[in-house]
């Protein structure tokens, strides 16, 4: 079956915006058949039918939010592909060609299914005669969300096996988060597709920033459901909630000792609210318009914003224990199972080769892995020799490459120097533990410079890959480095090198959906540059 005519359904859950008719007009005649149109109507109490294309079938939530409107859509459809549009994107006329073009992909990069999503780009136009608002920057943060789902495509057996969306969630925030982790979680991999959709900004008045403080409420679930570590795993923005907590401190504390008839000290902890309320305004007026509406919006509400976030999220978690099940209360190692995959079939990922990766005419000459993270165990800035603990089947795989005649080498940005949390003496040391450990390295290639000394040697930059290759005497195509970050594979692309991607918890989802290889071991990843597929 060619990608024109791969099918697919599209499913656009609505609340009747205006905005529907213009997400709707390029999924007509446009779209490759088969193909379906499903518009989920998701309006409390409807006054009366939506008015929408003869080609679309309407079908209706109840006005139960849209994880709820989305389920009722995928389980309506029948293609395996199932696609999510908001009803206020633009998709271009070419939309449904790109889609198809994108699933074959998809299909393509993973025969036995380990592809289970495909997220589109999403472009959000901002104005051109002046800086954005912060509601205007806030919306552009989609072009860099996770799994958002305003252009977002799962297959439908993967989204009845996962569960679909988790209908706790009542708004439209972190539900894509939470399916696309659930998503992971079970053993899929979630590709970023060509596609192209517009998002409007759409009107919003000055208290839209406090109306989204809501969205602590469900951070607390995701919490619960995830773990501490979800909003690295869903690349989500760090939280405020400690910033907020300090502010909220500092005011109560003005309060209480200027009515305790402490006038000094309350003078002193209400300059520490008014300093942290002006140091967060700030942050926010700094890169915008700067108009006096807007500066007082600002101002407003960011004194507005560390309570009220903090109440939402006092909130969620006197919410929480009604919201999670027996399972889901259970603490971790007491009959409690991994929450992503309680109940459903886990899977082992694979090897993943995109297309034009595998060239049986070439091999490996060299094999320069990363150290932290990849060969050892990544202790953050760590100057002791004895914390030194080797990841699974590091020395294996090392020992692989040099079987295969490879010389073999370590780049490794080593921050802590520039920082001064380490010497390089220090770091040094460390090395020679690994050298213990698995043998002498062919080639050590260290960059001891900060993340802003605009170094060429730091990762993602290609100076240490480079430098490795000039030592050993190979070219840089006659490379593969291998690491577990996107900094490593971005490295070994600038420097004309092949890469390969060993993902660990702390790999952000997006570096894997970007990596031209991805193997589930490091000695998977050996086996594969050596054997001459890479």
């Amino acid at each position: 079956m060619t990608a024109q005519s791969r099918p697919f359904s599209v499913v656009v859950p609505t609340v009747g915006r205006p905005s529907l008719a213009a997400t709707l007009a390029p999924l007509g005649s446009a779209c490759p058949a088969p193909c379906e149109v499903i518009v989920v109507d998701d309006r409390p109490q409807p006054a009366a039918p939506l008015a929408v294309p003869a080609f679309a079938t309407v079908v209706t939530s109840g006005g139960r939010g849209p994880a709820a409107a989305r389920n009722v859509g995928w389980r309506a459809a029948t293609a395996p592909w199932v696609a999510f549009l908001d009803d206020d994107v633009v998709p271009p006329g070419d939309w449904c060609a790109a889609l198809a073009a994108d699933l074959a992909d998809a299909e393509a990069l993973s025969p036995d299914g380990l592809v289970a999503a495909s997220q589109g780009c999403i472009h959000v136009p901002l104005p051109a005669d002046r800086r954005p608002t912060d509601w205007e920057r806030c919306t552009a943060g989609l072009e860099q969300a996770c799994w958002a789902t305003a252009d977002m495509a799962y297959r439908r057996d993967v989204l009845a096996e996962v569960g679909g969306f988790d209908e706790r969630f009542p708004r439209a925030f972190r539900e894509d988060a939470d399916l696309g982790l659930r998503t992971t979680d079970a053993g899929y991999l979630i590709v970023r597709g060509a596609r192209i959709v517009d998002h409007p900004v759409r009107p919003a008045d000055w208290r839209a920033s406090l109306r989204g403080q809501r969205g602590n409420a469900d951070d607390v679930l995701m919490g619960a459901l995830h773990g501490h570590g979800w909003r690295t795993r869903a690349g989500a923005e760090p939280g405020r909630n400690a910033a907020h907590r300090a502010t909220i401190a500092a005011g109560l504390a003005a309060l209480g000792l200027a009515a305790g008839g402490r006038h000094r000290a309350a003078a002193a902890a209400a300059a520490a609210w008014a300093a942290a309320t002006v140091r967060f305004a700030a942050a926010r007026i700094a890169p915008g318009p700067r108009t006096p509406a807007e500066v007082a919006t600002m101002v407003v509400t960011s004194a507005a914003i560390p309570p009220l976030a903090t109440w939402h999220t006092v909130r969620g978690r006197l919410a929480l224990a009604r919201r999670l099940t027996d399972v889901e209360r259970a603490p971790l190692g007491q009959g409690r199972p991994p929450l992503a995959a309680a109940g459903r079939n886990r899977r082992r990922p694979g090897l993943l080769v995109r297309p034009g990766q595998a060239d049986p005419t070439w091999k490996a000459e060299a094999v320069l892995f990363d150290r932290d993270g990849t060969l050892v165990v990544d202790v953050p800035y760590n100057g002791d020799p004895t914390a030194v603990a080797l990841m699974p089947g590091a020395r294996q795989a090392v020992a692989r490459a040099r079987q295969a005649g490879c010389r073999v080498g370590v780049v490794s940005n080593q921050s802590g120097i520039a920082r001064g949390l380490l010497t390089r003496a220090q770091v040094d040391a460390v090395n020679a533990r690994v050298e213990e450990l698995l043998g002498p390295f062919d080639t050590w290639q260290v960059c001891p410079h900060g993340p802003d000394d605009a170094c060429g040697c730091r990762k993602p930059a290609p100076g240490l890959v480079l430098a490795a290759a000039h030592d050993l005497g190979v070219t840089p195509s006659a490379c593969a480095v291998i690491g577990d970050i996107g900094a490593d594979v971005e490295a070994a692309r600038a420097a004309g090198a092949r890469s390969v991607l060993v993902p660990t918890t702390t790999t952000r989802r997006g570096e894997v959906a970007a990596a031209l290889v991805v193997a589930p071991s490091l000695l998977r990843a050996v086996d594969f540059v050596v054997a001459g597929t890479c």
